[in-house]
């Protein structure tokens, strides 16, 4: 049973030669190929052991019992248990009679008379059947039976069962006064590049396929065409990423795919070193426009003047690569006669995306930030005591610093907006195309208002900018500088020198 509003895996990919129920079942005796899953799941001699691997796209602690190293089997198990505990609490305290299960006599759930938890034998028959469900409860206890009665979902799909346990769960806790459950440290989804069940995957599904703009980075087999041919063509959704997508073969030493460089929307092409590993990285991570896109859309426009014909320019989401290599990729809108920094080369060890995040979880390698920072808290930090924001703490990590800069643009597109446009602007940034026009002034996003459409070339640099600030959320970290530098800018010349006042631009 699937839960209204919620995104769900599609069919689990695995890896190459291993989709179908024969590459991994002998089609006669259904025995499993124990010998061939070794290849890649070292240690893996008998069925049995199958329940103790778990994949590089699977690092969550899904059942959040602390343990990331035990196989999908016991996460599933760990769900599956909790997801009973929901249950027997919702139907003794809302649907007012205990119930229990029988995984060996039909029809499986029972009242359970006695409120010990445990179908009995003279309990498990069909005449004492469960016969006080409510919906929530039918579908809870439906998605139980399924994941228990595929005693192999662990392999053939198991984030989809995580989601279908996880979601039946929080389902049940919703029905209740307070939670059965508390699910703070599970997990329901991956990490991005695995999560199957989030936007970036899910959105072509209904079109069948990812056409050929999007299919890069946005499907599991786009990025190693355009690595082998240099082509981007429509392929089909995907579960996230799949081994191959980053890696050249399976098993061994897992040989990563070989990029020696990247060509980035302003038509610059960067290299963090022949054969690097962060050449795959920024493949991607490098936003879809930049100030060479801006300035065409804007050519021959004045810049104080309203036209229809501009649309809001989106540099996309995660646009790393383009701040870390800073004015050589001009990923950012840089403002004429003014001067920025370039690739933001930290220290040595330091200075490229597999040197500072895990490749696989995405998460940032915090405890070595502290080896020189003395702190994990990754806002908290800075190197140049400047106050740049000019808010009198020059203690504040550079997160802040930029924090106060972007608010105040924000603040100043929506002056600007107000006054030189004619029409107040609201910014969301869950919303596509992110800008809307506020017609009734009251600050709020209202049915009946869209797209904002009366752009200046001015305010669309600027609003270009903010957006920029928004969508890369490590930028601080990235390039600080760099940041700074373009948001500082844009603050100006949408909000004139006052704008700044007190301000320093790096």
């Amino acid at each position: 049973f699937q839960y209204e509003g919620k995104a769900y895996q599609i069919r689990n990919g695995h890896v190459d030669g291993y989709t179908e129920c024969i590459d991994c079942h002998n089609q006669h005796t259904l025995e499993v190929k124990v010998e061939e899953c070794a290849a890649c799941h070292a240690g893996v001699t008998t069925v049995e052991d199958m329940k103790n691997t778990r994949m590089n796209g699977s690092l969550a602690d899904y059942d959040g019992d602390g343990n990331t190293e035990e196989g999908m089997y016991y996460e599933l198990e760990g769900l599956r248990e909790m997801l009973m505990t929901a249950m027997q609490a919702y139907a003794k305290d809302v649907a007012g009679t205990p119930i229990a299960y029988s995984e060996a006599a039909y029809p499986y759930f029972f009242i359970d008379g006695n409120d010990n938890g445990t179908a009995d034998d003279d309990e498990a028959n069909r005449d004492n059947a469960y016969n006080a469900w409510t919906p929530r409860l039918l579908e809870a206890a439906y998605n139980f039976q399924v994941n228990l009665k595929d005693p192999g979902a662990f392999a053939h799909n198991p984030k989809y069962h995580v989601a279908l346990l996880y979601d039946s769960i929080d389902s049940l806790n919703e029905g209740m006064s307070a939670p059965a459950v508390d699910l703070a440290m599970a997990s329901r989804n991956d990490p991005g590049h695995f999560d199957g069940t989030a936007e970036p995957f899910r959105h072509w599904d209904e079109d069948g396929e990812v056409p050929n703009p999007c299919s890069k980075c946005h499907s599991a087999d786009g990025l190693p065409l355009f690595l082998k041919e240099g082509a981007i063509i429509a392929q089909a959704p995907a579960n996230g990423f799949k081994c191959l997508t980053c890696h050249e073969s399976l098993g061994g030493d897992w040989p990563r795919r070989v990029s020696n460089d990247a060509t980035f929307p302003s038509g610059a092409t960067v290299t963090f070193g022949e054969g690097a590993d962060a050449n795959l990285c920024i493949q991607c991570h490098q936003g879809r426009e930049s100030t060479v896109s801006v300035d065409k859309a804007l050519a021959g426009k004045a810049d104080d003047t309203p036209d229809e014909t501009i649309r809001f320019r989106n540099i996309h989401y995660f646009a790393a690569g383009a701040t870390l290599f800073g004015t050589e990729v001009k990923g950012a809108y840089e403002y004429a006669g003014k001067e920025y920094v370039g690739q933001n080369t930290h220290v040595e060890g330091f200075n490229q995306c597999t040197q500072c995040h895990n490749v696989h979880a995405l998460t940032v390698n915090t405890t070595a930030c502290a080896g020189c920072h003395g702190t994990e808290e990754v806002h908290d930090i800075r190197i140049n005591p400047t106050d740049w924001d000019g808010d009198g703490d020059a203690a504040e990590g550079l997160y802040n610093e930029f924090a106060t800069m972007h608010d105040a643009l924000y603040a100043a597109i929506q002056a600007y907006a107000a006054e030189k446009a004619g029409v107040a602007i609201i910014y969301n940034p869950n919303a596509y195309p992110y800008f809307f026009a506020d017609t009734d002034g009251n600050g709020e996003i209202n049915g009946e208002e869209g797209a904002y459409a009366t752009w200046t070339p001015r305010l669309l640099r600027a609003a270009y900018n903010y957006q920029y600030g928004a969508k890369d959320p490590g930028a601080f970290a990235h390039n600080g500088k760099y940041l700074l530098e373009i948001t500082y800018d844009s603050l100006q010349d949408i909000g004139g020198a006052a704008a700044t006042t007190g301000m320093t631009r790096p």
